[in-house]
Formats: structure tokens, C-alpha cells, sequence
């Protein structure tokens, strides 16, 4: 599998917040140099905290969906069920529509909440993974410890020929020169020397083109070394190079440390998918039953995958898999324990007010709905503590019977939709 080392990303939305979250990168390493500290790692592990961090408010919403999903679902299901088969029957699929988005009004949340959720956080973690992955590109500060070297090196006849060749025969299958006409860009040259391990720096400056500036190819692996140590280990080496190198006489505790980068991978993602909320699974749906199967296998191969690829992965963005995994983690702590205090009734009380805001603003009159929902909502079936979703369906129809008294609704209204439901289950007992 190959990886590419490049310049800024110049993928739409993705870009410009790769270079915002560029900024955050950078001003984290000023802020700690002041202090007498250089370390990229530090930086990744402090960066990674901040923006969870600052993404907490979408994971609680995300999860504020899920919870009342789990309520929804059987609801949902005897819908799907009723017009099963009857996908070129028009006027019945009009009516599944009409049925589902009333059970979707009833809760007061839109059918693509949880969507919206993840569309907002997917590009945020599209550019997380930019600046980590191309820190030169983000952080001015890593990029100027580089500055002298490239400038010497692009200034040597043939440079980009010696390069693609040092490339070649120590298999850096991971950097790839970017070509400007017939030579490669400073800036890919920069990505270049970043990814250089502390042995390949010494080997670059004993290559004889380079001869007349040694002593600043030295200076500058110095230099970036210092500032890619984490306990340790060079974030631009693999945790593979640690282990192969005891086999010749290299350090048995820093193969430990090597050996610990997928390992942690690997358990902090576990833990963090342990900590999740998980939907219950309901019977009599075998679509449905193997989507959850299909996940839950995800779920267990994915953490697998990550400490397998980071053996050969740079150790900089295993730690940035391990810091994000500890920080989700702990994150989800918080937002389990939020959640626990949170009940359904409530959650419905806030939907429908912003539904009722949302209406306002587009000059619309207030549903009666609004007021049951706050009133009659109470005789939901509270979730105790620690309970598990197996008894969502009891749940989900004391939900119903908070909307039953709809003698007065008008036709069209969320009440009158919500009754569609109801009504064609009655019919349906009768059966």
C-alpha cells in the first residue's frame, strides 16, 4: 500500500480546514517552545485532545438521535413491514412515506439527523488527518528547521535524479517526488528530508553530490531528530525498523516501546467501540440482522487492521491513532453519563421546540402537537439506569399513547400524521 507525502491538501472544504486546523498544529509547537519544549508528538497528542474536544457538542447530538432511534425502530419496522413487497404500488409507497415521516415528526427529528451529524464531523477528520500525515506542509515551524538543507540540496545539477534515487535503494515506498516541469518541487523536497529516519539522514549527507554541504545535512538531522523523539523512538520511523534492528545488535527497550504503538492502537479502539452505545438488535428482520452482523464484525477487524498497519506505518501517526482512540474514549465516558441523566420525554421537549423556533422563523403558526408532546410526554416509560434496550418496543408504545388525543387536529398537521400510524395499526389488529 502506498502513501504519497505531499504539499497541502487542495481537496475542497477538506483543504481550507486542513489549514485552519494547520494553524491550531502550529501555534500548539510555538506555544510549547516557549516553554523550552520541541516535540512533534507532544504536539499530535495535545492536538488531538483539543479538537475532540471541541467536537464533543456533535457526538452528543449524534448520540441524542441514536437514543430516541432506539425508541423509533420497532415503530418504524411494523411500518416497513405492512408495505413489504409493495414497492411498485405508488400510492402504498406514498402512504409508507406519509406513515414514516409522521413517526419522525412524533419524536420531532428529522430523518437525516444522524446523517448531518457525520457529514459535519467526515471533513473534520478528513483534515485531522492531513496535518498529522503532512506536518511540514501545516507546521511553519518543522518546515524552517528544513529550510537550509532544501535550499542547498535544490541547488545541486541533477538533484531531483539523486533524490528518486536515494528513494529506489532505501525503499521509501511512502514519499513520492511531486514535478514541477522535470524537477521536484521544494516543498516535496521538504516532505522528503521529514521523512527521513535518523540512519537514511546519514546516509544522505555521505552521498558525494552533496558533499560541499555535510555539514548542514548533519546540523539539520540534529535538529529534526530532537524535535520527532517521543520516548524515545523517531515518529518518522516505523515501529518495524525498532524491531528488526534488535536481530542486529539494536536496543531491546526500544522495540518494547515500538511493539507498544500498535498494541495501544489496537486496545484504545477496542475500548472506545466497548463504550459506545449500542443499538439493540431487533428480531424478525433478517435485512436488518445481517446489516448489524455486518457491523459488528467491522467493528472487531478495523482495530485489527490499524495495529497491523502501524508496524509499517510511520510511529507519529500510530501515536496520533493511539492519542484520538484515549481521547474518544474518555470523551465517551463524559457523554454516556450525560446521556444516562438525559430521559426520552425530555429529549422530545427539546426536538419539538426547536421545531416550533424552525417554524417561527419561517412565519409558520405552531402546531397543537407542541404542547401534548411537552405535557403527555411524562408518561413515557423512564430508562433506569444501567438498563438495557431490550424492552424499546413497551417504550415506543407509551411514546404513541402521549399522542393519542387528537380529536382536533388538523388535517395535515404532525398530530394528524402521527394518527396515520396509529390508524393503520388498528386496522391491522383487526386483521
Amino acid at each position: 500500500m502506498e502513501m504519497i507525502l505531499a504539499t497541502k491538501s487542495s481537496t475542497p472544504i477538506i483543504g481550507q480546514l486542513a489549514t485552519v486546523m494547520g494553524w491550531i498544529m502550529d501555534g500548539i509547537y510555538r506555544l510549547l517552545n516557549i516553554f523550552g519544549i520541541q516535540n512533534i508528538g507532544l504536539c499530535i497528542v495535545i492536538f488531538s485532545i483539543l479538537i475532540y474536544a471541541l467536537m464533543t457538542p456533535l457526538q452528543i447530538k449524534q448520540q441524542k438521535f441514536s437514543k430516541l432511534s432506539a425508541i423509533m425502530q420497532p415503530e418504524l419496522q411494523k411500518i416497513q413491514k405492512k408495505y413489504k413487497g409493495k414497492n411498485n404500488d405508488t400510492a402504498a409507497m406514498q402512504k409508507m412515506q406519509e406513515e414514516t415521516q409522521a413517526v419522525y415528526q412524533k419524536y420531532g427529528v428529522s430523518p437525516t439527523g444522524s446523517c448531518v451529524q457525520l457529514a459535519i464531523q467526515f471533513p473534520i477528520l478528513m483534515a485531522l488527518y492531513q496535518v498529522i500525515y503532512k506536518i511540514p506542509a501545516y507546521v511553519g515551524s518543522v518546515k524552517d528547521i528544513l529550510a537550509s538543507a532544501v535550499t542547498s540540496i535544490t541547488g545541486v545539477n541533477g538533484y531531483t535524479d539523486i533524490l528518486q534515487q536515494f528513494i529506489t535503494d532505501n525503499k521509501m515506498t511512502r514519499v513520492q517526488l511531486i514535478m514541477d516541469g522535470s524537477k521536484a518541487t521544494s516543498n516535496s523536497v521538504t516532505d522528503f528530508l521529514y521523512a527521513l529516519s535518523p540512519s537514511q539522514w546519514k546516509t544522505l549527507a555521505e552521498t558525494s553530490q552533496f558533499a560541499g554541504f555535510t555539514d548542514t545535512l548533519n546540523s539539520t538531522a540534529k535538529e529534526i531528530s530532537h524535535v520527532q523523539n517521543f520516548f524515545g523512538l523517531n515518529i518518522a520511523d516505523q515501529p518495524l525498523t525498532y524491531i528488526k534492528a534488535v536481530f542486529v545488535g539494536g536496543s531491546v527497550l526500544l522495540a518494547i516501546v515500538a511493539i507498544l504503538i500498535p498494541i495501544l492502537a489496537w486496545a484504545t479502539q477496542m475500548i472506545n467501540l466497548k463504550l459506545m452505545p449500542q443499538a439493540a438488535q431487533q428480531g424478525g428482520d433478517s435485512q436488518q440482522d445481517a446489516m448489524m452482523n455486518s457491523m459488528k464484525t467491522m467493528n472487531m477487524v478495523m482495530p485489527l487492521m490499524s495495529a497491523v498497519f502501524c508496524f509499517t506505518f510511520p510511529v507519529g501517526l500510530g501515536i496520533y491513532w493511539v492519542a484520538s482512540a484515549a481521547v474518544r474514549s474518555v470523551q465517551q465516558v463524559v457523554i454516556n453519563k450525560k446521556m444516562d441523566k438525559i430521559q426520552i420525554e425530555d429529549l422530545i421537549s427539546e426536538n419539538m421546540k426547536k421545531m416550533e423556533k424552525k417554524r417561527e422563523k419561517a412565519g409558520l403558526p405552531p402546531q397543537k402537537i407542541t404542547n401534548q408532546a411537552h405535557q403527555s410526554a411524562k408518561n413515557i416509560n423512564k430508562i433506569e439506569k444501567g438498563s438495557s434496550n431490550t424492552n424499546v418496543e413497551t417504550r415506543a408504545k407509551k411514546v404513541e399513547e402521549a399522542y393519542k388525543d387528537a380529536a382536533n387536529a388538523k388535517p395535515g398537521s404532525i398530530t394528524a400524521k402521527a394518527n396515520l400510524v396509529k390508524a393503520f395499526d388498528e386496522r391491522n389488529k383487526k386483521k
